[in-house]
């Protein structure tokens, strides 16, 4: 029997049968772009509005083109996607000539196997509210997710506690320490900090936070790793610690100047030394520690806020002293805020086994202070510029005192970079050894010997005691001057 088709319906025939090829080649491409992580929304809407000659479909297609067009509207200013074949020529067609498998092809609702997909990839945000693009980052999900690497951290460190063994005089950390933080990246520190321990506090820093209640049980000197996995070497702060970071005033005498100035004057248990120039308080617990529980120092400052500075800084490190070896740091430092040139009466009545003088004209108080010096005793005068040794001399010369200048020094410190010779790759660095001049064939048959030695020991995760060549150069960041020392000695007249 013959079926006389006509010439439109046959032309949408051919293009349904071209745009069933191109939704295959859609889907499968569709299939490999996928995300492990965030759900995606998969929507998908027709481009033209479709009449068909159903009364009934127009009614139920009504509320759908509503839909379509309002979430047509909001990507107006967003990027489309491009038409398919078929889309593209039924909208050159007249609407009354398209054949109802056509309309169903497209106005059919979208299945996740044989539909044409559009994912929502370009930081749109559909009405729903709860849809993400793959481009775009939320700050709530990663504020989420490095809650629960903060939670997972924690979680991790309470596990790793357990009761750690300690030595006779050891103790765990505990609320109320100061701390050292340190990370080392490539042989250099990229972030050192000073902080007390105490209870709900965390560690900020700009590779993750570190709870302090993680920290409290732990013994001192161990890796804790931060919320994003960093480890941090967490330690006790000692004296030179304590000095380098605490709140200061004014400049403060440095630990390789206080520790030469000790030297200078002898300074040992049991001694009575006066400071002048408290600053900052750091010369001033250097002399606390040499003298101990038996000895006593008195120290004067001009300023009234360098004194309040240098009190402060004292009371702290005794508390943390306190808490971190069970018992009392000596208290044996008098802070007087009195300008030395007119403390007479200050004093009067005492002797003193060493002198440390920190002042911009020191020569202006040593009539003040060298009476009350015990004969032979050291006065250490700290001083920044030349130009006050100068001046420090001439005040010698022209007051006539019993002193002698014994030695005028700086202090240098010199830091050096050693460590392993590495290869770009990471691998350890190999010595070559040398071809010695032997018989041409024996120097053939042993030519290949250093080489085969070198790969045999860039393989080997751990070479051999001097095996591999190591560097040995001052580091490029260096210590500035920081001070002049003048050790002066009281002599008899």
């Amino acid at each position: 029997m013959a079926v006389h088709v006509p010439f439109r319906l046959l032309l949408m025939h051919r293009l349904v049968t071209v745009c069933s090829s191109s939704q295959r080649h859609i889907k499968h491409r569709d299939m490999l772009f996928k995300v492990s992580k965030i759900r995606k929304e998969v929507r998908s809407f027709s481009i033209a509005c479709v009449k068909c000659n159903n009364k009934e479909a127009d009614s139920s297609d009504c509320s759908h083109l509503r839909t379509e067009s309002t979430s047509r509207r909001a990507l107006l200013s967003r990027s489309r996607r491009s038409l398919s074949p078929l889309e593209r020529i039924s909208s050159l067609l007249p609407q009354d000539a398209l054949s109802p498998e056509v309309m169903q092809l497209r106005e059919q609702e979208p299945d996740e196997d044989t539909n044409i997909q559009l994912s929502v990839r370009h930081s749109t945000q559909e009405e729903s509210g709860h849809n993400m693009s793959v481009n775009e980052v939320n700050p709530e999900t990663f504020r989420a997710e490095d809650a629960e690497a903060e939670a997972n951290t924690a979680s991790l460190h309470h596990d790793e506690r357990q009761a750690w063994p300690t030595l006779p005089g050891e103790s765990l950390l505990t609320f109320g320490e100061l701390l050292i933080a340190e990370y080392r990246k490539k042989r250099r520190v990229e972030f050192r900090k000073m902080f007390q321990l105490q209870t709900g506090v965390r560690l900020q820093s700009s590779w993750g936070t570190i709870p302090h209640d993680d920290m409290a049980g732990q013994p001192a000197g161990r890796f804790l790793k931060t919320s994003r996995g960093v480890p941090i070497f967490i330690r006790r702060a000692s004296l030179e610690d304590y000095v380098l970071y605490m709140k200061r005033g004014p400049a403060i005498a440095y630990p390789k100047d206080a520790a030469t100035m000790l030297m200078m004057m002898d300074v040992t248990e049991g001694d009575c030394v006066l400071e002048s120039g408290s600053g900052s308080g750091a010369m001033s617990l250097f002399l606390s520690r040499a003298v101990g529980s038996k000895g006593s120092v008195l120290s004067v400052e001009v300023r009234e806020d360098h004194h309040r500075r240098a009190v402060s800084n004292y009371k702290r490190w005794r508390a943390s002293w306190s808490v971190r070896r069970g018992q009392e740091w000596p208290d044996n430092v008098q802070f007087h805020y009195a300008d030395l040139c007119t403390a007479s009466s200050l004093l009067a009545g005492r002797g003193f086994h060493a002198v440390a003088l920190d002042l911009i004209n020191p020569h202006l108080a040593l009539p003040t202070v060298i009476p009350h010096l015990h004969p032979g005793a050291v006065c250490a005068v700290y001083l920044a510029n030349i130009t006050q040794v100068i001046d420090l001399l001439e005040g010698l010369r022209c007051s006539s005192l019993p002193l002698l200048c014994e030695r005028i020094i700086e202090v240098p410190s010199r830091e050096w970079l050693v460590a392993p010779a590495l290869r770009k790759d990471g691998r350890y660095c190999t010595r070559s050894a040398p071809i010695l001049a032997e018989e041409p064939r024996q120097q053939d048959d042993t030519s290949d010997e250093p080489d085969k030695e070198e790969l045999s020991t860039e393989e080997d995760p751990d070479p051999g005691f001097g095996s591999i060549p190591y560097i040995a150069r001052p580091h490029p960041e260096q210590m500035s001057h920081t001070a002049f020392l003048v050790k002066m000695r009281k002599r008899v007249q």
